[in-house]
């Protein structure tokens, strides 16, 4: 069974050296032909920093090997995904897909298996996420991921192709859920990073997570996600990681926004672009999340951390 994995990012690049160390057939695809020729020569890439890449991993950059994959992994940017599918429709009609990305796209507002779903007929797509750093998972890190799929018997085969001795999957049938977790998350981390960052100390951060995260569940259950999803891995898990270190690109950009230092603009930073799109969902459907729009503020620099921390404590007093 031929696995493919598009994209040749951090994580991407993580999930294929651990696949390939567990013994499967793996091709990582980039999108650089010269990266990844060099790549192929010296068996290492950029990121994550200090992973060899293993001898049975094939290197490419010809988008056409998705062709004859059974399952392709995609590990591109969420702001990204529909424009790669709509390059490629024609080589992803046939493998199972699996989206490796945490966002909500910021044209439709839906979040990766949504976009899967409108570019690709007939699939059944699936999302892969909770707590992960990638160099963990090449590193061979135990760690643990939500793999979920509306359709239990693909979700089934997907769960034994992609574990590996130390990668365990667990299964979900609500993909809705654990792609809101992945993606809201962010936007959580975000603003504890700011709480940091601007000295407001350990307690603060405590409160945000834990407001932060009864806005998740506030909102995924509105729109139709199982609320045990969001108390799993890849809601409350991946908050847990996220919001507590610096290894995490949203909280190290929070801590810059709190700070007022010059983010890393190199650096993909998923929840800026989730906290606008949650913000414009939160006013289309006329739902208060006070945590994920000061956020959303933040990052668009229209307030600061103190007018913002002002702005949550000054809320009416509320039972909880």
């Amino acid at each position: 069974m031929r696995i493919v994995v598009a994209g040749a990012g951090a994580f991407g690049t993580g999930m294929a050296i651990a696949l390939a160390n567990g013994g499967a057939d793996v091709t990582l695809l980039g999108r650089d032909e010269q990266a990844m020729k060099a790549a192929q020569r010296s068996r290492t890439l950029p990121r994550p920093e200090g992973c060899v890449l293993p001898e049975r991993l094939i290197l490419t950059a010809d988008p056409n090997v998705m062709r004859d994959a059974a399952i392709v992994l995609l590990c591109v940017p969420a702001q990204a995904l529909a424009q790669f599918l709509d390059d490629h429709r024609i080589s992803l009609e046939h493998p199972a897909l699996v989206a490796c990305c945490k966002g909500i796209d910021l044209r439709t507002l839906t979040g990766p298996t949504g976009v899967i779903s409108s570019a690709i007929g007939g699939q059944s797509p699936s999302i892969l996420t909770g707590p992960s750093f990638a160099a963990d998972i090449a590193k061979g890190l135990p760690t643990a991921l939500t793999l979920a799929c509306a359709d239990p018997a693909l979700g089934a085969r997907l769960q034994d192709a992609l574990s590996t001795p130390t990668l365990r999957l667990y299964r979900s049938e609500d993909p809705l859920g654990a792609e809101l977790g992945g993606a809201l998350k962010n936007v959580v981390a975000i603003a504890c990073g700011a709480c940091i960052g601007a000295g407001l100390g350990d307690s603060a951060r405590a409160a945000l997570m834990t407001r932060g995260f009864s806005e998740m569940q506030r909102i995924a259950g509105r729109l139709g996600a199982q609320p045990e999803t969001l108390t799993g891995l890849s809601g409350l898990g991946d908050l847990a990681l996220t919001c507590t270190s610096d290894l995490s690109r949203n909280y190290r950009y929070g801590m810059s926004i709190g700070s007022g230092t010059a983010p890393d603009e190199n650096t993909t930073v998923e929840g800026r672009h989730t906290a606008r799109a949650i913000a414009q969902l939160a006013r289309q459907i006329n739902i208060d999340l006070p945590v994920m729009a000061a956020v959303d503020g933040l990052v668009d620099g229209r307030i600061t951390v103190a007018r913002a921390m002002d702005q949550l404590l000054a809320r009416p007093l509320r039972a909880e």
